[in-house]
């Protein structure tokens, strides 16, 4: 190899190699070279032929340093010597010549000679070959102290003793050396050449510019994507990287120290600004943050309460729906109703209620929602506090209630907190009974003394309500009627009768007299007046108290009685009787009483009886009346003593007589015959004398 023009210099090691094949040999002036990078390179060859064959037989020379699918490439044909690769041979064929420009470090190979002849047919290519070493010249960068840096020019080649370093800063000359000291953090451009060949300087040294920064993929970037992001920085010798992500709150934490940071699956909380930093020895530089804005869907909204004290009606209150989506959420309102899909309220973060109503409690909640995605919030509860309102009364059964029936009264209102209730008895014109302090007030059993009008009240601390009146109205058959007889004293034949029957029922009763053995009604109402009483009305009656749940009755026994007088007897008459005549009478009535005692007391042996009874001897009746009465006795009329009158002429004298509930016994002296009842109301009906 020779120098080329323009004083490139190339360092040849003088051995020559011989490779004979049949004959045939390739020289190689020299098998090994080193060349700096960037410089020209010429690699020459002879061939040397066998006796009898001429160079004119050499066919297809050309250069190699590997071969593809077992066969030989041509250097001409290869893209990484693409228009760097010159062939040349003398004009007698013997002498082959390989020029390369600006060499690389990656041309660094063994290069042979390839030809082919025509006598013999045959392929040969000249080994070993050559060995092309590239190699630039390199600054070799050293700390001194901590402000200094000490830069050394070197070369793999052996250079001649003669050769002359130069070093240059930023394209000036600025001395001769093998060695050059510059402050450290210095951004200039050092490089170094031997003397006469610029061309082949070393690679300049310096330190790092602003590193750049980039982000793959591009586009947005969504949760969960594979996101890298690279610095670089123009520097020489190389640098290293460092990623930092900002933090306000202290100093950027360190993440990496690689070129590059890659997330193979990107979080929300990955988002964020990020810087990179380049050093070698020469200097360190940092770059502009960078920011990663990661595209997420909401997460589940928290729901916020202001204010967070108990909610009383007609306070206001603020409902917040908050949540991390990027980009920013929007946010829906909703009020649960178990009865159809949620209410929609609003489409604001906010839900406010400047004057809350007890309506307003329930349970919310607010979706956030944005292109990627949407989430719903838990359910928060409203318990807006407030006073009662009116209870309302409901009745149970709703249909009329009878004795006897299970019957629930409840009082209901809307309040919070829960109200207590307490059931009320009375009409409002006095202090009402109270009943009871549950919600319900329960009559396993209800009576007719049940009846009347109730009401509840429902309180809590906020305040107190009272319910509207209900009537509650038992519905229940007659009891036992009770029967009155008017006049009560003494009755005149062909003189009127009132008989007036009355029993407690609901609805009120419907009132029919009949007389015994009869089946049609004498008369119906409640009072049965007969006139111009006669003895024919003798008999024993009895009233029917009837309506829709039930009858009952009463009897009554009428008797017509002779020897009455004509006027009646008041107390002041029986106060002047004699006291002797008085005395004569009881008397005689207790021998009566002991002569009848072994007859029959039946109504008729009593007429008869009645009939021998001495006109001039008095008879009493005795009335008593149900329900704690006090006994009420009727006299009858004295008569005065008259004549003994015909057989045919005795008059017969009827009693009368009503039978009651009683709640006592009333035992009193009754006229001959009569029977001991204390239910029994007796009468004397006394005719007229006859003229």
């Amino acid at each position: 190899m020779s120098p080329s023009a323009g004083g490139l210099v190339v360092f040849l090691l003088s051995v020559q190699v011989i490779q004979s094949q049949d004959g045939w040999r390739v020289n190689y002036d020299q098998t090994d070279i080193c060349a700096a990078k960037g410089s020209t390179v010429e690699i020459s060859c002879d061939i040397t032929h066998p006796y009898g064959i001429y160079y004119s037989d050499i066919k297809d020379r050309f250069w190699l340093t590997k071969e593809k699918y077992g066969e030989p490439v041509d250097l001409r044909t290869d893209s990484e010597y693409s228009g760097r690769v010159t062939y040349a041979y003398s004009s007698d064929w013997k002498s082959c010549y390989l020029t390369i420009t600006d060499v690389r470090e990656s041309d660094s190979a063994k290069y042979k000679l390839r030809f082919m002849t025509n006598r013999p047919r045959k392929k040969y290519t000249g080994s070993p070959g050559v060995t092309l070493s590239v190699t630039g010249f390199q600054v070799q960068v050293r700390r001194s102290d901590s402000t200094w840096l000490e830069l050394t020019c070197h070369s793999s080649c052996v250079l001649s003793d003669r050769a002359e370093y130069v070093w240059s800063k930023n394209g000036e000359n600025i001395k001769r050396g093998s060695s050059l000291s510059v402050s450290s953090g210095s951004t200039d451009r050092y490089y170094c050449y031997l003397r006469g060949s610029y061309s082949q300087r070393s690679p300049a040294v310096y330190g790092p510019q602003r590193p750049s920064v980039s982000v793959s993929p591009s586009a947005g970037m969504l949760e969960g994507d594979s996101v890298t992001l690279t610095c670089s920085a123009d520097a020489n010798p190389a640098v290293s990287y460092t990623w930092y992500k900002e933090d306000g709150t202290s100093d950027p934490r360190l993440l990496s120290e690689e070129p590059q940071l890659v997330f193979s699956s990107i979080q929300s909380s990955d988002s964020g600004n990020y810087s990179c930093t380049a050093e070698n020895q020469l200097g360190r530089k940092t770059s502009d943050f960078i920011s990663i804005n990661v595209k997420y869907g909401p997460q589940r909204p928290s729901v916020s309460v202001s204010p967070i004290a108990e909610m009383l009606e007609g306070g206001s209150v603020t409902l917040t729906c908050s949540t991390d989506a990027n980009p920013a959420a929007s946010y829906t309102w909703y009020k649960e109703d178990r009865t159809s899909d949620p209410h929609l309220l609003s489409k604001e973060p906010q839900l406010v209620f400047s004057s809350i109503q007890s309506s307003d409690s329930g349970r919310y909640s607010c979706t956030a929602e944005n292109q990627l995605g949407r989430k719903t919030s838990d359910f928060i509860l409203i318990p807006v506090k407030y006073l009662p309102q009116r209870p309302s009364v409901s009745v149970s059964p709703s249909a009329e209630i009878l004795e006897g029936d299970s019957v629930t009264l409840t009082c209901s209102t809307d309040a919070n907190p829960a109200a207590s209730y307490t059931w009320y008895k009375g009409d409002g014109t006095s202090d009402p009974h109270l009943f009871s302090e549950e919600p319900q007030l329960v009559f396993s059993s209800v009576q007719s003394s049940d009846s009347g009008r109730y009401f509840c009240t429902a309180e809590n601390q906020l305040g107190r309500k009272t319910s509207d009146f209900i009537s509650i109205d038992v519905k229940y058959g007659p009891q036992r009627p009770s029967v009155s007889v008017s006049p009560s004293a003494e009755m005149l034949e062909g003189g009127s009768v009132n008989l007036t029957c009355s029993a407690d029922a609901n609805p009120a009763a419907n009132y029919t007299w009949y007389k015994e053995h009869e089946d049609s009604p004498r008369a119906s109402g409640q009072i049965f007046t007969i006139n111009d009483f006669t003895a024919e009305h003798s008999g024993n009656y009895y009233c029917e108290a009837q309506n829709e749940m039930g009858r009952s009755n009463s009897t009554l026994r009428l008797i017509t009685s002779s020897g009455a007088s004509p006027w009646p007897i008041t107390t002041a008459v029986f106060a002047l009787t004699s006291a002797i005549f008085l005395v004569i009478i009881m008397i005689l009535a207790v021998l009566m009483i002991r002569k009848k005692s072994p007859q029959s007391s039946r109504p008729a042996e009593r007429l008869e009886n009645n009939a021998q009874i001495p006109p001039a001897e008095p008879c009493y009746a005795t009335a008593s009346f149900s329900r704690n009465q006090e006994d009420l006795l009727l006299y009858s009329n004295v008569s005065p003593a008259r004549p003994p009158r015909r057989k045919e002429e005795v008059e017969e004298v009827l009693y009368s007589r009503v039978n009651f509930e009683s709640s006592g016994a009333a035992s009193e002296r009754r006229c001959e015959g009569a029977v001991d009842d204390s239910s029994a109301l007796y009468s004397t009906v006394s005719k007229a004398p006859r003229e």
